[in-house]
């Protein structure tokens, strides 16, 4: 007897439709998998032979051969071992065929017959509503939340093999989604009213908020700069539909938890720690192609700590997602796009005793040249903002009351944000270089401090760029919507320090 089951496995961040072919005949007893399964997939027939035995159920002493289709497309990972499961038991009678026609069935299967969730549940069940709009996914307990992002109340959930067979019989009721998964699990965001003094880095911070621009901080331990970069997601907007569904895609690929409601909202707070790798941060691997930090910080933000400790190969990783908005995994055999469109805040010491000014760093001139010559030029050229961070004084530490807090500056960004939108289209750090005349003129005396800069060689082409999209973003701050004034130039050039390696470290 033959049975078909819909499924889906994941290939980096997307989902594509599996059928389960199963076809059970006489002969002697046997199990075999085809279709391109790797590793994991194979497996599977241990653990659902187990599975089913567990559940009190009978394992058909048959010849059975499960082909994957479409089989010119590698399958990787235990989320088919439910389909198998159902599809051996459809084969075998055991389950009524008529009754898993408008179902997909995506788990993993425990040996006593347990269903777990797996890794990228959301973009599998996208994937199969995508092929078949009426289709109802299975999906374990745990991945409840993540189908519910995709396809709302139109999923069941399943916790054994058993209450599923007798689900699909009619003897007994589908069980009821986990009450917990209601419960709103997001902690509260820091408060920019914490920081005290830091008038310029909170500035660039609302800048960095307002256009999207990249921001690099550079100051010595202890001056505050981790403490700035965890209150920007704070100033962000929540993540319009489009962007939440493609972050919510890569997270669940990425086997990270989804927030209650089963889509990521909140823009995304990444921080890796400076040993990591090169396909950690950008994503790929040998046999599965996962995202790495840079697609999990889609829509939000991506904070490089110690910025001189990553390794010079991993830094320059970054460059092509910066300026592409995606990540492309190229591998023999297979090759994925990525989303990564992120906001990068990076913060360095100005050398690596962390001291920088001449009397107080103790670092000799050869560790201070390798500790710079670890960031290229092209590296830091992409960074709109380049802000110098000094220790706070004495007085602002003891003062009682901090700045403006989160909310009323949240305000001024979305404000901002709104007249860039509504003026280009797009945000003021995606303006296209040859579009800066049309979208973000300058007033006279702007345009001749800029000239001044260049001709004292001062700026590159792309950092005259890049000026002119800060002062145009602060411009929307300011509320000015037609030309960019000088003040805004100025501004903006005091918010880009010009750094050199030089022997006495970061230099302006």
């Amino acid at each position: 007897m033959l049975a078909a089951v819909r499924s889906a496995t994941l290939f980096g961040v997307e989902g594509r439709p599996v059928t389960v072919e199963v076809h059970a005949a006489g002969g002697l007893p046997s199990f075999q998998i085809v279709g391109l399964p790797d590793e994991a997939c194979r497996e599977s027939r241990d653990r659902v032979r187990a599975a089913v035995l567990s559940s009190g159920l009978t394992w058909p002493a048959k010849r059975i051969t499960v082909n994957l289709a479409p089989s010119n497309q590698r399958k990787g990972g235990s989320g088919l071992d439910l389909a198998i499961a159902v599809g051996v038991l459809a084969a075998d009678g055991q389950v009524p065929p008529h009754a898993i026609e408008d179902m997909g069935f995506l788990a993993e299967l425990g040996l006593d017959g347990s269903v777990r969730g797996v890794p990228g549940t959301a973009p599998m069940v996208a994937a199969l509503r995508m092929e078949h709009p009426d289709i109802r996914p299975v999906v374990a307990m745990s991945g409840h939340r993540e189908a519910q992002g995709v396809v709302g109340d139109g999923t069941r959930v399943v916790d054994t093999l058993r209450a599923l067979v007798e689900a699909l019989h009619g003897s007994a009721p589908w069980p009821d989604p986990p009450d917990h998964e209601l419960v709103d699990d997001e902690p509260p965001l820091p408060d920019l009213a914490d920081v005290r003094g830091q008038v310029l880095a909170r500035r660039a911070l609302e800048v960095a908020a307002a256009g999207g621009h990249h921001l690099l901080l550079v100051g010595p331990p202890g001056s505050g700069k981790t403490m700035l970069a965890q209150r920007l997601p704070g100033l962000l907007p929540p993540l319009d539909p489009h962007v939440a569904l493609e972050a919510t895609m890569v997270h669940s690929a990425a086997g990270v938890r989804l927030p209650s409601g089963g889509l990521v909202r909140r823009p995304p707070f990444r921080a890796p720690h400076h040993s990591s790798s090169m396909v950690s941060l950008v994503g790929g691997g040998s046999t599965t192609l996962r995202p790495g930090e840079i697609s999990l910080s889609h829509g939000g933000v991506l904070f490089l700590d110690e910025l001189g400790e990553f390794a010079p190969a991993v830094l320059d990783g970054l460059r092509q997602p910066l300026e592409e908005g995606v990540i492309r995994l190229a591998r023999a055999r297979a090759s994925a796009t990525v989303p990564a469109r992120f906001l990068l805040v990076a913060a360095s010491n100005p050398c690596p005793c962390g001291g920088g000014a001449p009397g107080v760093c103790d670092c000799d001139e050869a560790a201070r040249l390798r500790y710079l010559r670890r960031l290229s030029g092209p590296l830091l050229d992409r960074f709109d903002l380049r802000v110098a961070v000094e220790r706070p004084v004495v007085d602002d530490l003891l003062s009682g009351g901090g700045g403006e807090p989160t909310a009323v500056v949240a305000q001024r960004v979305a404000a901002a944000r709104r007249r860039s939108t509504d003026r280009i289209g797009m945000l003021t750090a995606h303006i296209p270089a040859s579009d800066l005349d049309a979208l973000a003129p300058l007033h006279p005396a702007a345009r001749e401090r800029l000239r001044e800069q260049l001709e004292a060689d001062f700026l590159t082409g792309r950092g005259y760029h890049r000026i002119r999209r800060v002062a145009r973003t602060l411009a929307d701050l300011d509320g000015e919507h037609d030309l960019v004034l000088d003040d805004h130039v100025v501004m903006a050039l005091q918010m880009r320090v010009r750094l050199r390696v030089s022997s006495r470290g970061f230099a302006a």
